[in-house]
């Protein structure tokens, strides 16, 4: 089952490296490092809003207590040291709460300003990681090109592999054809195969019929030369060249009477 179990997942990590895409895991990456800058901007927006909650509170305690102190102040003028002590009680406990406030206030300040710091410094980062990323990309995407060009080139690739692969079974099963014409053509004219259409003939008898074959073309073309000589012309063609020379011997022996 170990085994089983380690074939697996050897073959689904190769699956997977054939899928991956870095540009894609640059991509995912990046984004999550703006989702997190996201959240750290939210945080820091967060503690402002409550750092400025702290302070309208401080703002509001602080305007009760000088309004205690009016209050005090007007007893005391009135003559009334009992509402003079109760204004200025009262402003002890607002005085109290109010230090409290002040301490909240600091630490919400500390923590924004730790914050702020923070989203600044991860704001850089992701924009060296961004400039960076781009420029990976930009790298990968040409060294890819240039390798499918090469591979193209050289028939490395996949898809010129199938072509030239077709090529060769196009080119051998012509050659398997042109070799089996070339041996049926021997065999036939050695006379190993019978021809059933009487087509087919030896190299003498092919030599012979076209020697024939001149020799009717050439009694053919003196024929229509001596019919278109004349009629007189034609049987002294046809009759042949003795003939033809015991005529030439007679016209020489007759005198010739010329005229006066």
């Amino acid at each position: 089952m170990k085994r089983m179990g380690m074939i697996f997942r050897a073959k689904a990590n190769k699956a997977l490296d054939r899928a991956e895409d870095p540009r894609e895991t640059l991509d995912y990456s990046y984004q999550k490092q703006l989702e997190l800058l996201q959240k750290v901007r939210r945080g820091v927006a967060d503690v402002a809003t409550s750092r400025k909650r702290l302070e309208l509170q401080l703002n509001q305690l602080q305007s009760q207590g000088s309004k205690h102190d009016d209050q005090a102040r007007k007893a005391l003028a009135l003559g009334r040291e009992d509402l003079a002590r109760e204004a200025l009680s009262r402003k002890s406990a607002l005085q109290q709460q109010v230090s409290d406030l002040e301490v909240q206030h600091q630490t919400l300040q500390g923590e924004e300003e730790k914050l702020t710091l923070a989203a600044q410094r991860l704001q850089a980062k992701v924009d060296a990681f961004r400039t960076k990323k781009e420029t990976i990309k930009a790298t990968y995407t040409a060294a890819q090109a240039q390798t499918r060009i090469a591979e193209s080139f050289t028939g490395i690739s996949e898809e010129m592999g199938d072509v030239g692969m077709a090529i060769q079974r196009a080119e051998d099963k012509t050659a398997q054809l042109q070799a089996r014409a070339g041996a049926i053509d021997e065999l036939l004219a050695s006379g190993a195969l019978d021809d059933p259409t009487g087509m087919a003939k030896d190299d003498l008898t092919a030599e012979l019929d076209r020697l024939s074959g001149g020799a009717d073309v050439e009694l053919e073309l003196q024929r229509m030369k001596a019919e278109l000589a004349g009629p007189s012309s034609s049987q002294q063609a046809i009759e042949g060249g003795n003939g033809g020379g015991q005529q030439q011997g007679q016209s020489q022996d007759t005198p010739r009477f010329d005229k006066q």
